[in-house]
């Protein structure tokens, strides 16, 4: 053992002797763990809100459509509206790095919303024409019911897969929708599938208002021809978002002769780079938080350096007695040692309880508000607290390290002269 029971007993006895020095020294420490894991947690919190709100989809998938081009290229003006068709979905199948293909039409354009009847109730709502890999994109819910599958593109089938946001608007509470029908534009629609969505937010409530039917059907019941819409794309695991999206410009623009350097013309939205910068972005922020909240740390246990030099300063004369009766240097540092450990690792502990309490009492918080705060709870695990508990021991051993080698040199003759 380190120390015996009367060395312990000796230890507190002088950090109970200069109580109002002790506690003011504990406070440093105390505050600088409380600081500490709050930062932690704030961070975890922040990134766990933004990572919610990114949930339910892909990480990897790219969206395209189509604007004005800004130059002329093959004899064609600019200014030119880019249009999709069903050739385009055969030439992207092409491409090695696709994995899910999904083109999308929606009625009166993305976002726009269009009036559902059913049973004598009108919503509007977000009607889509999709592809059954649309749900590799999008990452529904299942709740009853399926989702659209390759026969309802072949046979062109007039069913729908609904949100639950539509079941709440045009249903009675409790009312299976399954087997029901809903009325777009005069064409009638049996639902066969309802959904819901991990997403959070204004995306939540656009995506669960949302009605999906087949592509091909959407194209001929609503008269669009050949035409799409956008594009919903994810590509292979080993093939990377960046990689993947060069590849579905390159084929676009040699379809619709769009300048190779004409960047406006096709408009993209990559989540796996928006995934990439908002990771990068984090281990940035974790880092800072982590470091601030170390350095604050440190400075409490500067403050017990400080503390435990000048309380050797005062124990010169006892320090020369004990080394005139025998002690040896090593026990002098063991007991300079033990004081800084103890008074370190109590006021860390302290902090640390307050720490959890604290984000404990934010995340009550953040689940009462739900998602009007960009936060989820703060996840701070088994190890960021085994990890403090370490961090406490190492600091609380290097707080006494110098103020335990002055006290090692100290000469038993001119420690007993000392007033």
């Amino acid at each position: 053992m380190m120390v015996d029971l009367d060395d312990w007993q000796e230890v507190f006895a002088t950090l109970r002797k200069n109580r109002l020095r002790t506690w003011l020294t504990g406070l440093g420490v105390f505050l600088g763990v409380l600081i500490l894991m709050i930062m932690v947690g704030f961070g975890s919190a922040l990134e766990g809100g933004i990572r919610k709100k990114m949930a339910g989809f892909a990480a990897n998938a790219v969206f395209v459509w189509g604007q004005r081009t800004t130059m002329p290229y093959a004899g064609l003006p600019p200014n030119r509206q880019v249009t999709y068709d069903n050739g385009d979905v055969d030439a992207l199948r092409r491409l090695p790095g696709i994995e899910h293909l999904a083109p999308r039409n929606q009625l009166r354009g993305f976002m726009g919303g269009f009036n559902v009847k059913y049973q004598g109730k009108t919503g509007a709502f977000s009607v889509a024409g999709d592809y059954p890999a649309f749900q590799h994109v999008n990452l529904p819910q299942m709740k009853a019911g399926r989702y659209l599958n390759d026969l309802d593109l072949e046979q062109r089938r007039k069913i729908a897969v609904i949100g639950t946001g539509v079941v709440e608007q045009l249903y009675a509470p409790g009312k299976d929708p399954i087997g029901t029908y809903l009325e777009i534009s005069g064409v009638y629609f049996q639902v066969v599938g309802v959904f819901g969505t991990r997403q959070t937010g204004q995306q939540a409530d656009r995506t669960l208002n949302t009605i999906h039917v087949p592509f091909t059907t959407f194209q001929q019941a609503f008269n669009y021809g050949d035409r799409v819409g956008w594009f919903a794309i994810t590509g292979k695991p080993d093939v990377s978002a960046a990689e993947l999206e060069r590849e579905i410009r390159a084929t676009l623009a040699q379809r619709h002769k769009i300048a190779p350097d004409d960047e406006m013309a096709i408009g993209t939205f990559n989540t796996g780079k928006e995934f990439a910068k908002m990771t990068k972005l984090f281990v940035v922020i974790n880092a800072v938080l982590g470091i601030a909240g170390l350095m604050t740390l440190a400075a409490g246990v500067v403050g017990v350096t400080n503390i435990m030099l000048i309380s050797v300063r005062e124990r010169t004369k006892e320090i020369g007695v004990r080394k005139a009766l025998g002690a040896t240097p090593l026990t002098i540092v063991r007991m300079i040692v033990s004081e800084a450990l103890v008074l370190t690792v109590i006021a860390g502990y302290l902090g640390l309880v307050a720490g959890i309490a604290a984000l404990e009492g934010f995340a009550a918080v953040i689940a009462r508000a739900g998602d009007s705060l960009p936060f989820a709870p703060p996840d701070v695990g088994l190890g960021v607290a085994v990890g403090a508990a370490s961090v406490l021991v190492v600091f609380g051993a290097l707080a006494g390290v110098i103020p335990a080698y002055h006290a090692a040199k100290i000469q038993p003759v001119e420690a007993l002269r000392t007033e």
